[in-house]
């Protein structure tokens, strides 16, 4: 398998536990190989202390080989994101064993392990292959209690212990797991191969963990419980998926990347409410470990764009998630004195701040502004009107847009606004007056509200528009360049891409002078120590300016963060940080799908600028989707090719695409191609 970038082979476990592969889907998740799973939105602990809670996992087991083998045994363990599933190897003389571990993406309360034992050749002698299993029903974070056995499995129930906020809920566990014997046979009398399927199911109350239980019975039962599950993770790559020709590496890296959102995110139909992603997906974030499991910027700003691209109904999940925690958004404004919603810099399922240390919460108000993008791009993206009439977007924009102004100073000398006392995405400087990086996408915020606001028939604020027109933004005509803050001087070191962010993802015009000198200047005093994600943003900006040796030199620097042998991210270069850095993925994510593309989700279109390299001779996306169609969007160094693939709704606009040199425009009819000598345009709705 060295040659497919889909699976991740090795004949060896890393020594570092933390950088095992994961398996999740939009409810359940664990890492390979340890004793504990987390299920989403279920939290223990009081404000601060708020975290994922701890749920005993009967999949950590350990398949081993029969002893008479001796060392005979080839041990293979691979991550195959084709499937989305973990496969441990035993290939002896006379026979081949192996142990399947996966999050079923279809029954999203379902987990699986999975054995089977086959002969090779012509031997037929019993193999008995052993299961170490370790399994302790208790938690530090669920009072924990053992039921009655339900059709052959085991029960176990109980309630966290600590709400989050006083009188708050307390969430129920319910689980179902078929325990696993110390070893299995298959006897000379049985067929071939023999297959031993052993369930986990996690439910809110014991009639819904009984309810899927039965559900993977029947499943099994019918011999489809695997082929469910992998054909859905074959129906997913179909529908999206990043290829190119070039750099080997550069492919893995990316299908990686692809392989951990995705798993993360909501199949097709879900009703269940989804619990949004924080910087080490659901496998992680027990008490004190990878941010605790809490939702950060990180999910509207990082990942979401690349989401939205492929899987617009998990994006308005995401969405959705905020929609639900306005009320604590709006209760967080109104304890630091301010009017509309603060969204939490660190929120779990109520919305109010759970981040254990004040100055983040209070200070990094920019949080407001990556919301307010996610919703921007969703609406530009979609034209989803539901959401925004309907389903409580509205209320989110207009809060957010009511917050800022409340939260302004307006400044006499200067006559402008301020905002002041504020951390930027540079968490290296605290307290800062007019974060340009802030100002900025407040701006934006105000912009976007008043043109939804007309959009939908509803009153515009005068104050929306007078802070959005007189708000500071830092210049310095003389370097040609933005100061990140108010007294910023050049060569201070800053923590992460923050000035950087303007152009993209923050749809802010620069000249390419400017953007150069911003690149050029942050590029030199960004610190090494600092978070995976910025360097994708660095290699986006040079993108943008067609320096291509200048952006891939920023997107090789990610590789530090990666660890082999299953492409786990961390956090930072050290391997210190949040592991399995969805964070990190996402910034990855961005470069290819906005960088290589040269995407921009605008109100006028989607735009693309695309540009080949050494390393991307030609890229293919398949399953772009823009105003309710899905597109293959493919460019090579001679052209470009973009076809609608399918109408994802009743009502789907027609669209055309206008090529920016010679404004020519080319109608997209569903099933045929077009193609052109590759140049810059843009897919809009055709008039």
């Amino acid at each position: 398998m060295e040659d497919d970038p889909t699976v991740f082979t090795t004949h060896s476990l890393p020594k570092d536990p933390r950088l095992l592969a994961t398996v999740t889907n939009s409810y359940l998740g664990t890492q390979v190989y340890h004793h504990i799973l987390h299920v989403s939105g279920v939290y223990n602990g009081a404000g601060g202390d708020t975290h994922r809670a701890d749920v005993p996992s009967p999949l950590n087991v350990h398949l081993l080989a029969p002893a008479c083998q001796g060392d005979s045994i080839e041990e293979t363990f691979a991550l195959d994101t084709k499937t989305g599933t973990f496969l441990h190897t035993l290939r002896g003389p006379d026979f081949l064993a192996s142990h399947r571990i996966y999050a079923h993406r279809v029954l999203s309360h379902l987990l699986v392990s999975s054995v089977s034992i086959g002969h090779l050749g012509s031997t037929s002698q019993p193999i008995t292959v052993y299961l170490q299993a370790d399994f302790t029903p208790h938690s530090p974070d669920l009072a924990l209690h053992l039921g009655p056995d339900f059709r052959g499995a085991r029960y176990l129930y109980g309630r966290t212990l600590v709400p989050e906020e006083p009188g708050g809920s307390r969430p129920e566990v319910h689980m179902l797991w078929t325990p696993v014997p110390p070893s299995l046979t298959l006897s000379e009398a049985e067929e071939q191969t023999q297959t031993w399927d052993f369930l986990t199911v996690v439910g809110g109350s014991k009639e819904e963990a009984e309810g899927h239980f039965l559900e993977a019975a029947s499943l099994q039962g019918a011999g489809a419980l695997y082929s469910s599950h992998a054909d859905a993770w074959g129906s997913l790559w179909e529908a999206c998926a990043l290829d190119l020709v070039g750099s080997f590496p550069l492919q893995q890296t990316l299908r990686g990347c692809l392989y951990y959102t995705l798993s993360a995110l909501p199949h097709l139909g879900a009703s269940e409410p989804f619990h949004g992603l924080s910087p080490g997906g659901l496998s992680n974030g027990r008490q004190g470990q990878c941010y605790w499991g809490h939702i950060f910027w990180d999910q509207d700003f990082w990942m979401f764009p690349s989401i939205l691209l492929l899987d617009p109904e998990a994006a308005r999940s995401i969405l959705e998630y905020r929609v639900r925690t306005l009320g604590g958004a709006l209760l967080n404004a109104e304890e630091l004195g301010f009017q509309g919603a603060k969204f939490a810099w660190e929120s779990a399922s109520s919305g109010r701040e759970v981040c254990p240390e004040e100055i983040y919460g209070t200070q990094e108000i920019h949080i407001n502004g990556a919301v307010m993008l996610a919703f921007q791009l969703y609406y530009q993206a979609t034209q989803d009107l539901q959401l925004f009439q309907e389903a409580g977007g509205w209320n989110v924009v207009r809060a957010v847009a009511d917050f800022w102004c409340s939260r302004v100073t307006w400044c006499a000398e200067e006559q402008n606004y301020h905002l002041r006392g504020v951390m930027p995405p540079d968490e290296y400087h605290s307290g800062v007056n007019n974060s340009v990086y802030t100002n900025v996408i407040a701006q934006t915020s105000l912009h976007f509200a008043a043109d939804l606001a007309r959009d939908l028939g509803q009153p515009v604020p005068e104050q929306w528009a007078k802070v959005a027109e007189k708000i500071k933004v830092p210049f310095d005509p003389e370097r040609n360049y933005h100061p990140e803050f108010d007294g910023y001087e050049p060569g201070e070191t800053v923590k992460q891409a923050d000035v950087v962010l303007l152009g993209y993802p923050v749809p802010y015009p620069l000249s390419l002078d400017v953007r150069r000198k911003n690149l050029e200047i942050y590029e030199a005093v960004t610190s090494s120590e600092g978070p995976a994600m910025s360097w994708s943003m660095f290699a986006v900006g040079w993108m943008e300016l067609k320096e291509m040796e200048k952006a891939h030199a920023q997107l090789r620097k990610c590789f530090s963060n990666i660890s082999e042998p299953f492409k786990v991210w961390t956090e930072n270069a050290d391997g210190s940080g949040a592991v399995n850095f969805l964070t990190g993925m996402g910034g990855f994510l961005q470069a290819a799908l906005f960088g290589f593309t040269g995407f921009r989700i605008t109100r006028a279109g989607l735009t693309f600028d695309p540009t080949c390299s050494a390393e991307v001779r030609s890229m293919r996306v398949t399953g772009v989707s823009y105003l309710g169609n899905r597109l293959c969007f493919s460019f090579s160094e001679e052209m470009v090719t973009i076809v609608v693939t399918a109408s994802e709704q009743a009502g789907a606009l027609p669209l055309e695409v206008e090529l920016r040199t010679s404004g020519k425009r080319l109608p997209l009819s569903l099933g045929h191609k077009v193609s052109f000598p590759i140049t810059a345009g843009r897919i809009q709705r055709l008039p």
